[in-house]
């Protein structure tokens, strides 16, 4: 059965043309067609010319976006000795040993990231497939997995994310909301980019980017021209 469309979206997509957007005009209409009755986020949807099946395609990593994300992110922290006083005094919002880990195992999940360090992973390892599905597993890749606790939860508080390439070579990230100013989207979308062009997997032939399209959480898909994104200069989306 076909999925029904509701009025206020057919309207909203009158709105975008079947053609390739400048880079701030993309952001603009993403802004103009953000009008659910909540906060909307900024979203990015990036096919790339990767076949994640293979070790050398694999795209996982880490952005900060200058601008924050707009979001309030609870920071929870697994950890021994010292480094408990530590991440309390960085401004973690949950912090515990092995008693924290049970309470995940039972079902607690009031937090948006999850940072542990090294000498406690073989512990956390057991939570992997509760918190696998969820994203929220630590990794070094991810840079949740570390004894520099008062950096890393500093940067994911600031607006750091982590995001990977789905197994069909998509990768889909919020970049802001939609309330931010064209110009501050334009900065964090700018931080992406250059965050995947330096991440290019080394197995990664041909042409890389394929399809670029942002939109507002329940907005239409906006197609925008890549090329002139990776033309622009830092301080021409400052």
């Amino acid at each position: 059965m076909a999925k029904k469309i509701s009025r206020r979206l057919r309207e909203l997509n009158k709105k975008v043309e079947d053609r390739l957007y400048q880079p701030l005009d993309a952001l603009n209409l993403l802004k103009e067609t953000a009008t659910a009755k909540f906060p909307e986020s900024a979203e990015a949807h990036i096919r790339l010319g990767i076949d994640p099946k293979y070790t050398d395609q694999q795209l996982r990593t880490t952005v900060v976006l200058p601008k924050g994300t707009g979001q309030t992110v609870r920071v929870a922290v697994i950890a021994r000795g010292e480094k408990v006083q530590e991440a309390t005094s960085a401004g973690a919002d949950i912090v515990g040993s092995e008693e924290l880990i049970a309470e995940i195992q039972q079902g607690r999940m009031d937090f948006d990231k999850l940072i542990a360090t090294p000498d406690v992973m073989p512990q956390v390892a057991k939570l992997g497939k509760l918190l696998g599905p969820r994203g929220l597993m630590p990794s070094p890749k991810g840079g949740t997995v570390t004894f520099d606790l008062a950096s890393a939860i500093a940067e994911f508080k600031a607006g750091k994310l982590e995001f990977r390439a789905d197994r069909t070579g998509i990768v889909h990230v919020m970049f802001g909301k939609a309330a931010f100013t064209a110009d501050d989207l334009l900065v964090n979308l700018k931080a992406l980019q250059e965050t995947i062009d330096r991440n290019r997997p080394s197995g990664a032939k041909g042409r890389y980017w394929r399809t670029f399209y942002v939109s507002a959480t329940m907005g239409p898909s906006i197609q925008l021209d890549i090329n002139a994104l990776r033309d622009m200069k830092l301080n021409e989306a400052a």
